[in-house]
């Protein structure tokens, strides 16, 4: 059995679009149960997992613009999930 990995690369790239978009829908969840607008853990979770597959699917494409913007956004998402661990430690 031979493996296109053109298809798998683009697998790879969609399955980080939808946790990207799962992240929105969980956000959105877990608002509505919270009766006001809340941003999860589990939002940058899943934005961290997100950024991890497109970013590698855009260096595998040799996109610089994207690959730029795409580790730029995970920086982001990795300094937030640092701040959440820190703010719990301290409390």
């Amino acid at each position: 059995m031979q493996i296109d990995v053109q298809a798998a690369w683009i697998a790879l790239g969609l399955a980080g679009q939808a946790l990207f978009g799962a992240r929105f829908l969980a956000q959105w969840l877990y608002s509505e149960l919270q009766h006001r607008s809340v941003v999860p853990r589990l939002f940058w979770y899943l934005s961290v997992a997100g950024g991890v597959l497109v970013l590698s699917y855009a260096i595998h494409r040799r996109e610089p613009v994207f690959i730029i913007g795409e580790a730029a956004t995970l920086a982001i998402f990795l300094r937030n999930l640092h701040m959440l661990r820190r703010g719990r430690e301290r409390t």
